[in-house]
């Protein structure tokens, strides 16, 4: 179980380093989620089930959704279908 233990938290430390790095605003989020994932296997070795609970939930669950949805907002992630439609338009 510690080189499992070991090897989670060295995707943890990768996720954390790639999600600074990285370009895209979605790729981002993508990385924050894994990060989060990571995290709630980590509480439940550490036999922590009510934090790897809140951590799957609140990390990985609502704050992707809220982010995705913010990205939408502000159009960081163009849908397809309109961006097409705007190019025939002009």
């Amino acid at each position: 179980m510690t080189v499992f233990t070991a090897i989670l938290m060295l995707f943890l430390v990768v996720c954390a380093i790639a999600a600074s790095l990285a370009k895209s605003l979605l790729n981002t989020v993508l990385i924050f989620m894994s990060y989060s994932s990571i995290m709630a296997i980590i509480w439940v070795i550490l036999e922590s089930p009510d934090l790897a609970i809140t951590e799957a939930a609140v990390g990985a669950g609502i704050t992707t959704v809220l982010f995705v949805l913010t990205l939408k907002k502000i159009h960081a992630i163009m849908d397809t279908n309109k961006e097409g439609e705007g190019e025939e338009n002009e």
